[in-house]
């Protein structure tokens, strides 16, 4: 089975704000990424891809509603909290959070967990208290994999080393994936490989021999977890990450890095289309 993951980020800001949603209202925005792709995913079979958009927290319901009976898309948030609700225990205080029950309450099905910004997030945190230590945030991130499984939620679990942790990859890797999969049910999880290292403008992304590296030494660590790209999917790599046969899939973002950056549904799908037209 291959994956298909969309991560919009905060891509609803316009262009006035400092954004780069070009592409429909605001408040029109979750519905519109869904009605726009829906029906052009049909065209790839089911049981071989599976299409997952994760949209912030505000955007949930409206996308939710556009989704038509037999969709190919599944809803999914940017994120949990690492408590949830009970019956008989914490009936909903958690202001500013989101609760994996909420999520799941909504209607979405799926949850992001540990991309490398919420990795630095908590990090700041921590080194806020005088904090350093990447276990901690791996313990956090158990958490919140933890709640969103146990709501019934699908996880993809974001793992990636920076540039400092480079020369010692495995040891960093090895730990995000013990600590942060402990206890885990990994049936409904896949995990993305992020090289954090080489993600933003004027840095050199990795080769295949070394995506097809880290993705051989994360199926080694899991029992042959699924592994998706998780530096981006583009028409530019889509090939090369279809030739490797330990990736099985990829996470997209923006869909055009020039000119109106931003994402742009029909781009979506052409990355798509070439992706798996070269498996």
């Amino acid at each position: 089975m291959k994956h298909i993951y969309l991560n919009l980020k905060r891509f609803d800001i316009p262009p006035e704000l400092g954004g780069v949603n070009r592409i429909a209202p605001v408040r029109d925005w979750g519905a519109y990424i869904v009605s726009q792709t829906q029906d052009q995913l049909t065209q790839f079979d089911p049981s071989v891809v599976k299409f997952v958009q994760f949209l912030p927290e505000a955007h949930l319901a409206s996308a939710l509603s556009a989704l038509k009976r037999g969709s190919p898309v599944q809803v999914g948030s940017q994120g949990v909290y690492r408590e949830d609700t009970a019956v008989g225990g914490n009936f909903g205080a958690f202001t500013t959070n989101r609760p994996a029950n909420a999520v799941k309450a909504l209607g979405a099905t799926a949850t992001l967990v540990g991309h490398c910004e919420e990795r630095r997030d908590k990090a700041g945190i921590l080194a806020e208290a005088g904090v350093v230590d990447p276990a901690a945030v791996n313990r956090i991130l158990n958490k919140e994999v933890k709640a969103a499984v146990a709501a019934g939620l699908s996880v993809l679990y974001c793992i990636g080393e920076t540039s400092e942790e480079q020369e010692r990859w495995q040891d960093v890797l090895s730990e995000q994936l013990s600590v942060g999969l402990s206890g885990v049910d990994t049936s409904r999880v896949v995990i993305a490989y992020e090289p954090v290292w080489a993600i933003g403008p004027g840095k050199t992304p990795p080769d295949r021999a070394y995506i097809e590296k880290i993705a051989r030494f994360v199926k080694a660590q899991t029992n042959g977890m699924d592994i998706v790209y998780g530096g981006g999917l583009k028409v530019e790599n889509a090939a090369m990450l279809a030739s490797i046969p330990e990736i099985d899939g990829g996470l997209i973002a923006l869909t055009r890095f020039s000119g109106e950056i931003g994402f742009y549904p029909d781009e979506y799908i052409e990355i798509i289309r070439t992706y798996l037209n070269a498996v």
